[in-house]
């Protein structure tokens, strides 16, 4: 599988990823994504270390912490051979200290990640959101005593605005602190707001995206369509669709990627996968999978590579126009404002 250098970091990425969201599934947010065990997580991890995965993401969050625990079972014995990315900053408690991305909480957070993945370093460890409450500086001295303590290897963040980024690179930068090297963001056909000022900030700054969500929740698995409702049991079903999604365009979109997939004989969501692996600043993608059969289907989607005519076809059933300010910056002024397509 193809490999990719994440950012500024020494880390060589795939550039799929595979995501843990679905271990444990303790909670009802958590069991519409998925009840992995130890055994079935054990053999999805063996199946992408065949593939050439070599990065597994997941968060204090998920199932309570039970996905990381679960994920630490099943890649015990065999650390050396992959990366492991988790976040923190979401609430983990009840106590006043347990959110955020105050010293008090990350330092916590970062013991408690640690010992249940059964590990003594982080490779990429993210802030999960933006914490507005605490200084930036006091969140970045964290990271500076992490990363010389050898607890954690590289930072990167998630779902950030591009002035929470921009600032915190240069204050990393005036204080030789440790950057972010990867930004995790939800992007797909569906979803192209990251193109507007996340992806420009990222390809000036260096910045890897880590792609979450690129099936936009499963709306692009092929299991959905104009005359198709999202089946029983699906987290679609379970949760609905997620805010912007527009159910005309969705319908259009997978109309074409449905073209698409019938003329190179892949499928729906293989066809989707392939379009965002395409896209600039792209580093890695994070897959998800219930099972071995959906596993193999999405890691099938780096076997082939989209034509620039069929990428030209997604992008302009998947375009949206751009809210201000980023329509007058294209339309007035777009001769000094170049638009990253590739």
């Amino acid at each position: 599988m193809e490999q990719r250098q994440l950012g500024l970091s020494d880390l060589s990425v795939s550039v799929l990823s595979l995501g843990t969201a679905t271990f444990g599934g303790n909670t009802e947010f958590f069991k519409a994504w998925g009840e992995t065990d130890v055994a079935e997580a054990t053999r999805l991890v063996d199946i992408a270390l065949e593939a050439g995965v070599n990065m597994f993401d997941t968060a204090d969050v998920y199932s309570n912490g039970l996905s990381e625990e679960i994920l630490g079972k099943a890649i015990a014995g065999r650390r050396d051979q992959l990366l492991i990315s988790t976040k923190a900053t979401f609430r983990t408690g009840t106590g006043l200290d347990d959110v955020g991305s105050s010293r008090k909480h990350l330092v916590s957070a970062c013991e408690v990640s640690l010992k249940r993945l059964g590990t003594d370093y982080i490779d990429l460890w993210s802030m999960h959101g933006f914490d507005s409450l605490t200084p930036i500086d006091e969140t970045l001295r964290v990271f500076d005593d992490l990363v010389r303590a050898g607890k954690v290897r590289h930072v990167g963040c998630s779902n950030f605005s591009g002035w929470h980024l921009m600032k915190s690179l240069s204050i990393a930068e005036q204080n030789a602190w440790p950057r972010y090297v990867a930004h995790q963001a939800y992007y797909s056909l569906l979803a192209r707001e990251y193109e507007w000022e996340l992806m420009p900030l990222a390809h000036d700054q260096h910045v890897g995206t880590v792609v979450w969500s690129p099936l936009s929740g499963g709306l692009l698995s092929g299991k959905i369509g104009r005359d198709t409702p999202p089946p029983n049991g699906t987290r679609i079903a379970a949760q609905g669709v997620r805010p912007g999604a527009s159910m005309v365009q969705t319908h259009d979109v997978i109309d074409v990627l449905r073209d698409i997939a019938n003329d190179i004989g892949r499928s729906i969501c293989q066809v989707a996968l392939n379009w965002v692996m395409q896209r600039p600043t792209v580093s890695s993608l994070i897959i998800g999978a219930r099972n071995e059969s959906q596993l193999r289907e999405n890691l099938a989607a780096t076997q082939f590579t989209l034509s620039a005519g069929q990428v030209q076809r997604l992008d302009q059933v998947s375009h949206r126009e751009p809210t201000y300010p980023y329509w007058h910056q294209r339309r007035i002024f777009g001769e000094r404002n170049p638009i990253i397509t590739g």
